[in-house]
């Protein structure tokens, strides 16, 4: 399933807005605006040597000749419309703060306060964030645990299909897809399951901005029938960091309600060189976007066919996912590393201080290694040669069952609003906050699974999971003590 992307009307060659503040810089305007180093004039001279002149230039402020973000009437509209109908999108949102916004904005936008939603426990924790803002209660779904790669699949159409029954009440499903490994579920299904009873569909598709422009990978979540969908451009395509797009296409879901919600909690300071980089990256993917993924996908392809070449390191394979019902956007490598008996997190130390190969995410069992349109071949070779010298040095085994990740569809009693606003809440021990109401948000950070949040009951087997983390020395996003000696709670 791909794009018809030689059936738009609008000149999908232009760049809007980098052509405006490319003028704007050769115009050597002089500047009595924000930003304070006015132009680069006030730069720290090595910072300005490194980084180039241009930069600087095109560091601007809003005023008519480029275009508000919050009100676009020129520039910034023409390109949001632009990419709206590269993707088949009803309109696009550009988003400079992430998709951490992007979800943050659903759940503003979809819900009311008291409205459910049921959602996978594996959800980023931004959407927790979007939950607390919300005032939404949540209906969880317990991801399915891969005992072989210790990676978490997805939620399972059969799963939706359930919740859907038994939770009527729910207003909207919200799912992550794919999940930070790459697993992907069948959302065109989802998507039928939910729309047949009326309900919203909501999509983090923040590792998913590359999907829909090759037919040798999926289809994007706006292809499957999704409402509203997130995706970090800058994650795959050739855009800054924090450079996202939320996509609307919803029959439901007021498209105003959208609007105001993403311009109250955007910043009123965009950075033209981001949005810049979404309109350039817009036209590379409507000029050179199979072409570029047919790259990404050899590359992938290529890596994997490696496997051999191993004793101890495993890859995730979509013959790995299938025989569960899943899909694979092979362009998110999980090599598994439990043979090395060196825990994930070390060896992507190792890799970056020993081999200058930095990955974006480590946890205990996997290296997670994200291809974007950037990654070549050599840059593969490296990483082969790094591990396949590693692996020379290794003689050991992780015992997978060593961290028991602990079932976390517990007892939600209140609101995750009301209690995260609340002021009675006390401190307990760890060893013995099991029964107690939960006033915080626990996230091992990887893979971003809130173990805790806001309103819930507190159990054994998740303390214990807490105490196994602690001892691992594994920080977990959210504590306060530099230790997880003790837990806010709900005072009884």
């Amino acid at each position: 399933m791909r794009f018809k992307i030689l059936k738009k009307l609008l000149n999908q060659l232009k760049t809007p807005i980098f052509d405006v503040i490319r003028t704007h810089a050769e115009r050597q305007v002089t500047s009595f605006h924000t930003p304070g180093h006015k132009n680069g004039q006030g730069i720290d001279l090595a910072f300005k040597d490194f980084i180039g002149d241009n930069t600087f230039k095109v560091d601007l402020t809003v005023f008519p000749e480029v275009d508000s973000l919050h009100d676009p009437v020129s520039c910034i509209k023409e390109g949001q419309e632009l990419y709206a109908e590269l993707v088949g999108a009803k309109k696009t949102f550009f988003l400079l703060n992430g998709s951490s916004m992007g979800n943050q904005a659903m759940f503003l936008a979809a819900f009311k306060p008291g409205d459910s939603v049921i959602i996978s426990r594996n959800a980023h924790k931004s959407a927790m964030s979007g939950i607390i803002l919300s005032g939404v209660w949540p209906i969880w779904i317990q991801p399915e645990l891969d005992s072989d790669f210790d990676v978490f699949f997805d939620s399972s159409s059969e799963q939706i299909e359930d919740a859907l029954n038994k939770f009527p009440e729910a207003k909207a499903v919200f799912i992550t897809n794919p999940t930070y490994n790459g697993i992907m579920t069948d959302l065109e299904k989802i998507a039928k399951l939910v729309h047949n009873q009326g309900k919203i569909l909501l999509v983090d598709e923040a590792h998913g901005a590359h999907l829909g422009f090759n037919k040798k990978l999926p289809g994007s979540a706006i292809q499957c029938g999704a409402d509203l969908v997130v995706q970090s451009a800058h994650k795959t395509l050739a855009v800054l960091s924090q450079g996202s797009v939320l996509h609307y296409n919803s029959e439901i879901v007021d498209m105003n309600k959208v609007r105001k919600v993403v311009s109250l909690i955007q910043t009123t300071s965009p950075n033209y060189l981001i949005l810049a980089s979404l309109d350039v990256a817009r036209r590379q993917m409507y000029e050179n976007g199979e072409k570029l993924l047919d790259k990404m996908v050899d590359n992938a392809n290529y890596f994997l066919s490696t496997q051999d070449k191993f004793k101890k390191f495993r890859f995730l394979t979509k013959a790995d996912v299938a025989k569960n019902g899943f899909n694979l956007d092979t362009l998110k490598i999980t090599i598994n590393v439990t043979e090395t008996g060196i825990e994930g997190q070390v060896l992507s130390e190792i890799l970056a201080k020993d081999y200058n190969i930095q990955f974006d995410c480590a946890d205990f069992f996997n290296l997670i290694a994200i291809l974007g349109v950037g990654t070549t071949k050599k840059d593969l070779d490296c990483l082969v040669e790094a591990l396949l010298d590693i692996e020379k040095r290794c003689d050991g085994h992780l015992e997978s069952n060593s961290i028991n990740f602990p079932e976390l569809t517990t007892e939600m009693v209140f609101s995750p609003r009301d209690v995260f606003l609340s002021e009675e809440t006390e401190l307990v021990s760890l060893s013995d906050a099991a029964g107690y109401i939960s006033a915080q948000t626990l996230t091992p950070y990887p893979p971003g699974i809130p173990v805790l949040i806001p309103g819930e009951r507190i159990t054994p087997k998740i303390c214990e999971y807490l105490q196994t983390l602690d001892s691992r020395s594994i920080r977990v996003s959210g504590q306060e003590h530099k230790k997880l000696e003790y837990l806010k709670v709900l005072k009884v």
